[in-house]
């Protein structure tokens, strides 16, 4: 009964572990999404881009470094969790502020305007 029991908490520890692992990874592939889609729509500058991958790659790094031993402890998952959260919202607060790529906030100057 003991074998059973301890056999049944190493495989529920093990399951939940891979599902966190898969929800970490579908997180990770949208905030990139969210990234490239700002890049298209103009609402990132190459400077903004450039910084927001920046930090997801020290997420990813310290995902690597969490995962090394063979487990993510309670810790180290809240640590991503609140790395994520904090990536996230630098996503969002730059894609929300008014700069914009330059080529698509250059102004229009029309034939009046230029001496025409």
């Amino acid at each position: 009964m003991f074998k059973i029991l301890v056999s049944s908490v190493l495989f529920l520890t093990a399951f939940s572990s891979l599902a966190e692992a898969k929800r970490d990874q579908k997180r990770e592939t949208r905030q990139q999404g969210r990234i490239a889609g700002g890049i298209k729509s103009g609402e990132l500058t190459a400077n903004e881009a450039m910084h927001l991958r920046k930090g997801q790659k020290r997420v990813d790094r310290a995902q690597r470094r969490a995962k090394a031993d063979g487990e993510v402890t309670n810790a180290e998952q809240l640590k991503l969790e609140k790395m994520q959260d904090r990536q996230s919202a630098k996503i969002y607060n730059q894609k929300h502020d008014d700069q914009k790529r330059d080529s698509a906030n250059a102004p229009e100057v029309e034939a009046s305007e230029s001496g025409e």
